[in-house]
């Protein structure tokens, strides 16, 4: 390199080529950033230690320095060229790097994986790792409809290998005012089948489970076994509570949304803690029939079961990446139509009925008692 005549930048493609070519490619960003991946290859060297390194070097002629967007390299090629060091950044940085499907040290993904999640693998809390854990994670969604619909496209979108849909009912009319998987066309097609298809135009490489029938306490230990998160996107109470009870009884985090008319919730319940609530410390028993309007009788806007199915779909995913603060002990709780959110805590109940010391689930008299027949 010249330091006078040579652009101080060059592409991605061209630094790959360099660097083929002998150039050294220093990964100029800090550990953390690191492990988002590195282009293969190159050398961790973070900024603040560049003076040491090409001392220990002896100044090699030239070098390619890269960090996550193009700048703080482009800043430490311009400090190294006033030194007389032929530095080059890389345009773009890491992020320009996968978006031109350059290959990646320690990863298995392919051209298309490293194109389709480009801006994902960018974050150090993701990365190529967290990419391959999604792969190969698995989650099931009870429900397909206002909650489920929204969570099940950012899973898929995400590249969460597996996604299991349960639910028994065909697609209505007025469903697609909020149910976004589903086109008008479609009215009338089971939702779980109408679903699948769509999850996986969306994403061919993630695997989709369409299940026609209704979760209840018979079945639900049988169907959610084998997954890793729960996703409780139910219409009724039995269903909730027995996903609850296998929750329990699997050890496997549920992530609970509810909406109504303007308001929405969302919490997370995972038995794997032993600081976590689980559904029945929150809601005890069902309410009788009749007590808790449904959204056929008061309604809901459109966009309210959308925001807390992108909740729940962002709770799932720390989960499985396990990254950040999930919402367990906590409850969020949202309002559209003034545009509120607060948070209450959400102890654990040590006399509940479901993970307290005399646990239970709900007997079939139960069930009919409180949510009829």
């Amino acid at each position: 390199m010249n330091v006078d005549r040579d652009p101080i930048e060059v592409t991605p493609l061209q630094a790959e080529a360099l660097h083929a070519a002998g150039v050294p490619l220093l990964d100029i960003r800090t550990p953390d950033e690191r492990a988002s991946g590195m282009p293969r290859g190159a050398l961790a060297v973070a900024a603040a230690e560049l003076d040491a390194w090409l001392a220990r070097m002896g100044a090699p002629q030239g070098v390619l320095l890269i960090c996550a967007s193009g700048r703080r390299s482009l800043r430490a090629a311009a400090g190294l060229r006033a030194c007389g060091i032929a530095a080059r950044s890389v345009a773009g940085g890491l992020a320009a790097w996968i978006a031109a499907a350059l290959p990646l040290s320690q990863t298995d993904l392919d051209v298309d994986a490293r194109a389709r999640y480009a801006r994902q693998l960018c974050l150090p809390e993701v990365g190529a790792a967290g990419q391959a854990r999604l792969a190969q994670a698995s989650v099931a969604l009870v429900g397909a409809g206002g909650l489920g619909a929204p969570t099940a496209l950012y899973l898929a979108a995400a590249g969460v290998g597996r996604i299991t849909l349960i639910d028994n009912d065909v697609i209505e009319r007025s469903n697609l005012q909020r149910q976004v998987l589903y086109s008008d066309a479609e009215v009338g097609q089971r939702k779980v089948e109408a679903a699948a298809r769509r999850l996986q135009a969306l994403n061919p490489d993630i695997a989709v489970e369409a299940c026609v029938t209704r979760l209840d306490a018979d079945n639900a230990v049988a169907l959610l076994a084998g997954h890793d998160v729960l996703v409780d996107g139910a219409d009724n109470f039995p269903a909730r509570y027995a996903l609850s009870a296998a929750s329990l009884q699997l050890r496997l985090p549920m992530v609970y949304g509810a909406v109504e008319r303007f308001a929405g919730q969302v919490s997370v319940f995972d038995p794997r803690r032993a600081d976590s609530p689980c559904y029945r410390c929150l809601f005890p028993y069902p309410p009788a029939p009749g007590e808790v309007p449904s959204c056929v009788e008061v309604g809901v806007l459109g966009v309210v079961p959308g925001m807390a199915g992108l909740l729940q779909a962002s709770e799932v995913l720390k989960l499985l990446l396990g990254i950040g603060k999930p919402l367990v002990g906590r409850l969020l709780l949202f309002d559209a139509l003034d545009m509120r959110w607060r948070e209450s805590t959400l102890p654990r109940d040590t006399q509940c009925p479901g993970c307290g010391p005399r646990p239970g689930p709900l007997s079939p008299d139960d069930v009919t008692r409180y949510c009829g027949a």
